[in-house]
């Protein structure tokens, strides 16, 4: 049986912000985890790292197949960094690229995928990559989309927003929680305790709501402003922006937003985020 448990999302979703609370759950911190620790715990699929570790030297320079025949080997080797379950981070589709499966099945024990609104997904995917709104929402509509590596990370096969999504949760699975993004925010509690009962633990409520309290996005950004985080990219400011949802509504234009409703329009019904809501009213400057 697998061992890896993947925190699987498409980028700028709550990825990040699950792992902290999964951080201060298991760890107890008398105060809120470094969010500049998160791999003590949850490791990164992509990290480089691992990657040079099985193939034994370095690959930066290495094409998207030449690291697809890597995967395998990085996922055997991260059932081996603990010797219970391991979380693992991924922004992957569950898809195959270049012939190989981006998660390998046999080193699987289940997964925990979160999802976003694409309308505020693109507001900090844009500002993430270093991007204008109108490339953010091209590139999430692009089929197959792939990032390059960095000196940090292998490549990714993102697939669009809704092959992503469609790619882990169209297919129901005990094996598989979905949480949105907008319930972690409003109903943090029910959210979060959903995660725990899926893990199979029973942590109580005061320490369950030590965890929601410690990893909350008002602590999270107090950490990056105090000591900066080390995932934040070179093209954004910081990493943790607003940690709202309905920011969409006065940053994107009429045309953008039909745009990402017309692209991803299946996923979006499915998951609440079609129709938009009757009270929705471009802003004047958007129009």
């Amino acid at each position: 049986m697998g061992k890896v448990i993947w925190l699987a999302s498409y980028p700028k979703s709550g990825n990040t912000w699950l792992r902290a609370f999964l951080h201060n759950l298991f760890r107890k911190p008398g105060e809120a985890y470094d969010i500049n620790r998160l791999a003590d715990f949850c490791t990164s699929e992509s990290a480089l790292g691992w990657y040079s570790e099985v193939a034994g030297g370095p690959v930066q320079g290495m094409s998207l197949a030449e690291i697809a025949r890597l995967r395998p080997k990085v996922h055997r080797r991260l059932t081996q960094i603990f010797p219970d379950n391991v979380f693992a981070k991924t922004h992957n589709a569950l898809v195959e690229s270049q012939g190989v499966p981006t998660v390998t099945m046999e080193y699987s024990a289940g997964a925990i995928y979160v999802i976003r609104n694409p309308l505020d997904v693109a507001i900090s995917f844009a500002d993430h990559y270093g991007r204008s709104i109108d490339e953010a929402i091209e590139m999430m509509g692009r089929p197959g989309l792939a990032t390059g590596m960095t000196d940090k990370h292998v490549q990714e096969v993102l697939g669009s927003w809704s092959e992503n999504v469609e790619s882990w949760t169209g297919r129901p699975s005990p094996a598989l929680h979905v949480m949105r993004y907008e319930d972690m925010l409003d109903r943090p509690l029910q959210s979060f305790g959903a995660v725990t009962r899926f893990l199979g633990l029973d942590p109580g409520e005061e320490r369950l709501r030590r965890a929601v309290e410690q990893s909350s996005f008002e602590k999270l950004r107090q950490q990056e402003d105090a000591k900066g985080f080390i995932e934040r990219s070179e093209a954004s400011r910081r990493f943790f922006r607003a940690g709202r949802a309905g920011q969409w509504r006065t940053a994107l234009s009429p045309a953008q937003v039909e745009a990402i409703a017309t692209a991803h329009e299946a996923s979006m019904r499915r998951f609440g985020y079609l129709p938009l809501p009757a009270d929705y009213r471009p802003v004047a400057g958007n129009a």
